[in-house]
């Protein structure tokens, strides 16, 4: 008797599986009947276990520690690579062209805060030239004096002469290390998803200890380039790891707050760098270089214990359905926190005993493709990550003063970028508080669009129609505004790269989360990449590098308008919770408009569980069978417009063109 009602019903869902992909052109996220509490980890989870208490901040305090380790390896660059001021000691005289004796290697460009300057070579008549002109300019010089102004006595570069027709290894060394970076970044996030976060920490910290050593015994730069590319790898893996664990342990209020400290740490770390080297200097026994690039690694080995005291990530195995793990790690957390389960009334045990019956269920971020909402989100932030950082370069390089001598320029250049790194922070704590994710974000790319037009337009405007006659004064005045635009669009653009990432960090899905953060931060990478390739062409298409980069901003401002508002909203677990993310207006609305499309914060559930549209169902045959299960959870007036094909205006409904 019971089997007549059930046999079309399957016969529907049956017909329904077979048919191919809808018309839109996106396939239907995959539907399951989700327990009542567990997928809500910041609703009903967390709570239970007592919020955001002792356990939840002893893990987060564990991801500070190593932040500024990482900070000294991002900017050991700057020490290991550095360029050298040379002097000529037995010169090599082919003609006039050169002066005998004052051929100098003075820093006169950076790379804005990813590597280090070139050189030049100082003509007799006092031009200048690049050693890695394509003219083909050869140093006139058979042994020079190398004297560095970074701390050290001796580092990569003096150790094997990488000056003149060599110097293309110093910047295929820097390539290396980001390359090997950008490619960690989306190997071990798709590995984050996939095995978990805590194998990724522990494998990355291994490895990291294994290579960075072996980068200080290097005997020539072939193999320190190779050994930086695998230091770059998994230097990436810890850095993605942490982020995403310290994200995942925190209510929406403590999100944005832990993270910054975070960074606040990795600053620590850049200012800290130039003690560490001097520090280093005159080594008895090593190459100071080679002690430097030990003491970056050694403070590792702290890590170690993290296999045991670090445990996986509690909201990656509920939404990967490992419930047996799930079930021992409450247990843990409601003991650290002194929360008796037995009495709990949520029933969060009771619920996950019935599902422990699951398998586990994996995700990769291919399936980000299969999402109307989500994918186009991660590829707005991606492009707003690579624009940030690639056009941080460009402010960074105007910033700096060609004439300036060498050690001043090193110490005041790396501390003015540090110390603009320390402001964007401190901005970014009131200014996310007031206008939220999405208008800070949009705040501070307008800034940089505006830093960037204004240094590109409004100097050219001066010299051409202001001051043509009185070029002392026109020069003064272009360098005075250049820098102040610098100082400016520098501040915006790391307060651009930062948000971006957090962003990121909170419309991505759980089960994607791994693979979304590490899209975004490897398009940092490319962001940082184009500093050395600039570098390797010797600064040539600078201007148009500039202007791209400043379109870029423009675009950004308008793709950034398509993004939602994540702040004090529960991160989504699944891909159906990540599209239920959808824009909201920037403006509040006016009392008595309807907005249709717009979906309530409290009916984020009321269209997931609606598989199909009425048309489709139709044509199956199965329409009223298959759409009773969803309609049960509509609202009358929305469930009979659904099942006609009508809309809903006010508390009338309109079908085929009549109310």
């Amino acid at each position: 008797m019971a089997a007549g009602p059930e046999r079309p019903v399957a016969e529907a869902q049956r017909q329904d599986r077979d048919q191919p992909p809808r018309e839109n052109g996106f396939m239907p996220l995959e539907q399951t009947q989700a327990p009542r509490l567990l997928p809500h980890v910041d609703g009903s989870v967390l709570p239970s276990l007592g919020g955001f208490g002792k356990h939840q901040k002893q893990l987060v305090v564990l991801t500070w520690i190593p932040a500024l380790f990482i900070g000294f390896s991002q900017f050991s660059n700057y020490f290991l690579l550095a360029q050298p001021k040379g002097t000529c000691v037995e010169p090599l005289v082919k003609g006039s062209n050169w002066t005998v004796g004052s051929l100098n290697l003075p820093v006169t460009a950076t790379n804005g805060g990813i590597g280090t300057p070139v050189p030049y070579l100082l003509r007799g008549n006092g031009t200048r030239d690049g050693v890695g002109d394509s003219g083909g300019m050869e140093c006139a010089c058979k042994e020079w004096k190398l004297e560095l102004q970074t701390g050290l006595s001796q580092n990569v570069v003096t150790k094997w002469n990488l000056v003149c027709d060599s110097a293309w290894k110093v910047h295929i060394a820097k390539f290396s290390f980001l390359v090997g970076s950008i490619f960690g970044y989306l190997v071990m996030g798709v590995m984050a998803d996939w095995f978990g976060r805590h194998p990724v920490l522990i494998v990355s910290v291994l490895f990291m200890l294994v290579f960075g050593l072996s980068v200080a015994f290097s005997f020539n730069v072939t193999m320190f380039s190779t050994l930086r590319f695998f230091e770059g790898f998994c230097l990436a893996g810890l850095t993605l790891s942490l982020y995403v664990l310290r994200i995942e342990l925190c209510l929406p209020g403590w999100r944005f707050s832990m993270t910054m400290v975070a960074s606040f740490l990795m600053v620590g770390g850049q200012l800290v760098m130039p003690g560490v080297a001097a520090l280093c200097r005159d080594w008895p026994v090593q190459d100071d270089w080679q002690v430097l690039q030990i003491i970056i690694i050694c403070p590792f080995i702290l890590m170690l214990p993290y296999v045991w005291i670090f445990p996986e990530s509690l909201r990656w195995l509920l939404a990967t359905q490992h419930y047996r793990r799930s079930k021992a790690m409450m247990l843990r957390i409601a003991r650290k926190n002194q929360v008796d389960m037995t009495t709990e009334p949520s029933g969060i045990l009771a619920e996950l005993e019935h599902e422990l019956h699951k398998k586990p269920k994996r995700t990769c971020i291919v399936k980000m493709t299969s999402t109307r909402n989500l994918w186009k989100n991660i590829v707005v932030l991606c492009v707003n990550s690579l624009t940030g950082y690639g056009i941080h370069h460009c402010f960074a390089r105007s910033m700096m003063d060609p004439e300036a001598p060498v050690s001043a320029m090193f110490h005041a250049d790396y501390y003015t970028m540090a110390g603009i790194a320390v402001a964007t922070c401190l901005a970014l704590c009131p200014a996310v508080a007031f206008m939220g994710r999405r208008g800070g974000l949009l705040t501070f790319m307008i800034i940089t669009a505006l830093a960037s037009l204004l240094q590109l337009g409004l100097l050219n405007l001066i010299g051409k129609y202001s001051l043509r006659h009185d070029t002392v004064l026109r020069d003064t005045l272009n360098r005075k505004f250049s820098v102040a635009f610098s100082i400016i669009g520098m501040f915006s653009s790391h307060a651009v790269s930062t948000l971006s990432i957090f962003f990121c960090a909170e419309i991505t899905p759980t089960v994607i989360r791994g693979g979304g953060l590490g899209l975004v931060l490897a398009s940092a990478g490319f962001g940082m990449l184009t500093a050395p390739i600039m570098e390797l062409h010797n600064q040539k298409g600078y201007f148009l590098h500039h202007m791209i980069f400043a379109a870029c901003t423009l675009l950004c401002i308008i793709c950034l308008l398509l993004l939602p508002e994540p702040r004090n909203q529960p991160l989504p677990e699944s891909l159906v919770d990540g599209e239920s993310y959808t824009r909201q207006p920037l403006l509040t609305h006016r009392p008595g408009e309807q907005h249709l499309l717009l979906t309530k914060p409290g009916d984020r559930d009321l269209y997931s569980r609606v598989h199909d549209t009425p048309l489709r169902l139709t044509a199956t045959g199965g329409t009223t069978a298959a759409a009773a299960p969803a309609l049960a959870a509509v609202p009358t007036s929305y469930a009979y417009a659904y099942a006609t094909g009508g809309e809903v205006i006010s508390n009338s409904i309109v079908v085929g063109g009549s109310s």
